[in-house]
């Protein structure tokens, strides 16, 4: 679960306020809205890459508004993936886990799941470089939820793969959102992913004062 109450958030010249939304533990969102409208600033937010003026944020039923980002549980893939270039792919779904100090038997166990159910265990043993969008997309996702958070947020995952690609990575994210039940809050502006992808919809647009806020959700 995921429920922001009242949240402010001042990001350089512009202000999204009064932010207010939950999405129910296991439930697939899609947030929507015009570009540079303050997106991929509320995942920061949620995240805790970015500061609030006010109002809380809440993860599986614990406020976590002044919690440091490493605290707060968050499967987080950025659009640019982030990906590491000096790391093998093994070492990327290994790289949150290592950070948690799991035992190494929890750590293989986990990777070889997860590389069997985002079909790169072939890749295990490669470097970054010369993957495919598709490859390096899933080496992130599996980054993202190797430590199973209970929330993932995506931040316009597809945007920069081909059609048929996507459609598969569409239906690995509802395969990774059923298999493990965890939230998921996926930016985009493409209504059809919304149509393939969305249980809940969030529309941002502006207020009659200018601000950015959330105007309209549906179930």
């Amino acid at each position: 679960m995921i429920e922001l109450e009242n949240v402010t958030i001042q990001a350089g010249g512009y202000r999204l306020e009064n932010i207010s939304f939950q999405v129910a533990s296991g439930q697939y969102a899609i947030v929507m809205g015009p570009t540079g409208i303050g997106k991929t600033t509320i995942l920061e937010a949620i995240c805790g890459l970015r500061s609030i003026v006010c109002g809380s944020i809440r993860i599986a039923e614990r406020d976590v508004t002044s919690w440091k980002p490493a605290d707060r549980n968050v499967g987080y893939v950025p659009q640019d993936l982030a990906l590491f270039p000096t790391l093998t792919v093994q070492q990327h779904l290994e790289f949150a886990m290592r950070l948690r100090d799991e035992p190494e038997t929890v750590r293989r166990e986990r990777v070889s799941e997860l590389s069997q159910v985002l079909g790169i265990a072939d890749l295990l043993p490669r470097g970054i470089k010369g993957l495919s969008g598709g490859e390096k997309q899933r080496v992130a996702l599996g980054r993202a939820i190797s430590f199973q958070p209970p929330l993932l947020l995506l931040d316009e995952p597809l945007s920069a793969l081909d059609a048929e690609t996507r459609k598969t990575a569409q239906q690995l994210l509802k395969d990774i959102n059923s298999r493990w039940g965890i939230t998921v809050l996926h930016v985009t502006h493409h209504e059809y992913e919304a149509d393939a992808l969305a249980q809940v919809r969030l529309m941002m647009n502006r207020d009659d004062s200018g601000a950015a806020t959330i105007i309209s959700s549906d179930n």
